[in-house]
């Protein structure tokens, strides 16, 4: 079945207000023949306003990098996916390595934040990936699939679809390695053979996104791969050019 590729964009801590609103334009000109990808950009939640009024009127999707599971209350620092949609956020990353890692939030709590986004009105994605102890251990299987499971453990069956994956290997994030292409079409593979089995035919809707150290020179390559369908790119996002570049590959 033919999935329309999905390449998003997330700026991490980067581009205040100011620079997120010029670099969002930029994109809109550069993307404007790419009606075939979807595109998405996740700003730093301060500057989600300008970049929501930057594209505008263009086919580039908002999302918030990181939501609570309530609405609101006594969550100091926290994002509400309810707002978030309010303020005009289509889609909302949950699971992120760095979310896992640095805040320790479990699979468990993925779970339920995925739930929460999909009551909310937004699209989430869900990333799942392995430490390079993992890996080496031989547990890859074991890891991203026990994090797909939590992850959708709180969903109705018919709302599986509405959830894209990232598979992004820790090992691979911000450090300049890069799954070989074999290596991520075979998690991948990995994860769409769980979905097959539990969910069925869903298995041939559902993308999933590759994220590590993507770039224009790698990105052709590994969206030729059958189960990759897009990418969450990092570093290579922050500037219009650069992340254009990796729209065209998928394009390709």
């Amino acid at each position: 079945m033919s999935r329309q590729p999905f390449i998003a964009g997330n700026w991490k801590l980067n581009l205040g207000p100011e620079d997120a609103s010029k670099v969002s334009a930029e994109l809109v000109q550069a993307l404007a023949g790419h009606r075939d990808v979807t595109v998405a950009i996740f700003p730093t939640a301060l500057s989600i306003p300008s970049v929501v009024r930057a594209v505008a009127g263009s086919e580039i999707g908002v999302g918030m990098q990181e939501i609570e599971s309530v609405a609101s209350g006594a969550f100091t620092g926290g994002n509400s996916a309810v707002m978030a949609r309010a303020a005009g956020c289509t889609y909302a990353l949950v699971g992120h390595s760095e979310r896992r890692q640095l805040w320790g939030e479990t699979d468990a709590r993925c779970g339920d934040k995925v739930a929460f986004a999909l009551a909310s009105g937004l699209l989430p994605i869900l990333c799942v990936g392995e430490t390079l102890a993992e890996r080496r251990a031989g547990r890859v299987e074991e890891v991203v699939t026990r994090q797909l499971e939590a992850g959708l453990s709180a969903i109705a069956p018919d709302q599986v679809a509405a959830v894209t994956l990232a598979y992004e290997p820790v090992w691979a994030i911000g450090t300049g390695e890069t799954a070989s292409p074999d290596q991520a079409q075979a998690v991948h593979a990995t994860l769409r053979a769980w979905l097959r089995a539990g969910h069925g035919d869903v298995a041939d809707d559902i993308r999933i996104q590759y994220g590590g150290s993507v770039k224009p020179g790698n990105a052709k390559e590994l969206l030729a791969c059958p189960d990759i369908d897009g990418a969450l790119v990092g570093g290579a996002s922050l500037r219009a050019e650069s992340f254009a570049g990796i729209v065209a590959a998928a394009t390709a």
